[in-house]
């Protein structure tokens, strides 16, 4: 079964397809969306995923008349650096990609993130695929956000560039050793938090299922969180407005992978204990008690952190995201839970509690 959802913007509009085995079919599906054949296409992956299934897609598009260049960065974080984007650039050049050429990133949120923004700058822009290989990378690939980091701020450094299509094969996730997974379904929670309880309560009771990568239990997940990326996407592409609430856990956990220099914590270990300091915050700000207690046991049902290690330094903490896109003329922006399923955007949150939380979320026990 192949689910699908559409991102509404327009012209600009473009499906996501969910469900396994497309890889095999992926050449059906250029052809489908208009990617040029005259004109060489680039894919860009990493030294995780290339091995597994780059040689495969190769075969299927060059099968079907697609010309194929292809590029292999360093797997994990320190790829999404301006150094590695000049490579990639050099890439496609030495290749002859043109204006009709295709960027196709096969990987993670890092290579649909670097391959975006590469797409977005190469020749002012040029098409763009995202055919997405972790169970994190279902929020990354919808809704155009590209980027690469700087040594100062994560995603710092980026453009809004729409994929034509996304293309999703549950098959490449039945790879991920379980940290990836327990990190990608970080994500998911995060999309029932902020916009459907009901989502929440679901993966409160099929945790289990969604850890052994059950394909069902995952497709259903991976639907509903993209459908709330897609929903959101949909009314604010650029983030003026209700696209913000997206950014939950976020606030803390962008500066937690700055201080920790992207590496100790993935992606979505941060935004899991920076999840949790929004409940906190949320409590604090009035929200019921309930939001914190859900959302620490769904979190940490999933084998997720719910909380900080001792050794981040709270004054690092801080500083980093002063450097943040969120923080913006001297408050901190931040998405704060008012019920499950329910968020808003608050820019009057005083840095003395958000500092208050950070301190909160070193301690072993629930917060009360």
């Amino acid at each position: 079964m192949v689910r699908e959802l559409t991102v509404a913007l327009g012209e600009r509009s473009y499906p996501i397809y969910i469900g396994e085995g497309l890889l095999q079919e992926a050449a059906s599906y250029f052809d489908k969306h208009g990617v040029s054949k005259k004109s060489p296409l680039m894919i860009v992956t990493d030294s995780h995923i290339g091995p597994l299934y780059l040689e495969a897609l190769e075969n299927v598009l060059r099968a079907s008349g697609f010309q194929v260049v292809s590029a292999v960065v360093p797997a994990g974080e320190g790829s999404k650096s301006l150094a590695v984007f000049e490579q990639l650039v050099t890439k496609a050049l030495e290749g002859g990609l043109d204006r009709k050429s295709t960027i196709v990133a096969l990987g993670g949120g890092v290579i649909g993130d670097l391959a975006g923004y590469v797409a977005a700058s190469y020749m002012r822009g040029v098409r763009f695929v995202q055919i997405p290989t972790t169970i994190l990378a279902h929020d990354s690939s919808v809704g155009g956000k590209v980027a690469v980091n700087h040594p100062l701020a994560k995603n710092i450094i980026g453009a809004f560039h729409q994929p034509a299509f996304v293309l999703y094969d549950l098959n490449t996730l039945q790879s991920l050793p379980p940290r990836d997974v327990r990190s990608g379904l970080s994500e998911a929670i995060k999309h029932g938090l902020i916009w459907d309880e009901a989502f929440v309560a679901w993966c409160d009771d099929n945790m289990e299922k969604l850890l052994a990568l059950d394909p069902d239990a995952l497709g259903y997940a991976l639907f509903k969180g993209c459908g709330v990326k897609a929903a959101v996407v949909s009314v604010d592409e650029t983030e003026n407005g209700l696209r913000a609430i997206l950014n939950l856990g976020h606030t803390i956990g962008h500066a937690l992978e700055a201080v920790a220099g992207y590496g100790e914590l993935t992606h979505g270990e941060a935004i899991s204990i920076g999840m949790i300091g929004s409940a906190i915050v949320g409590v604090k700000l009035g929200a019921p008690q309930e939001v914190y207690k859900v959302t620490r046991r769904v979190l940490g049902k999933s084998g997720l952190p719910v909380r900080l290690p001792e050794h981040f330094d709270t004054d690092a903490v801080m500083r980093a995201m002063m450097h943040d896109k969120k923080f913006t003329e001297g408050s901190i922006v931040y998405v704060v839970p008012t019920a499950i399923g329910k968020v808003e955007v608050r820019s009057d949150v005083p840095a003395s509690l958000v500092r208050e939380t950070v301190e909160l979320l070193k301690q072993e026990a629930d917060w009360q």
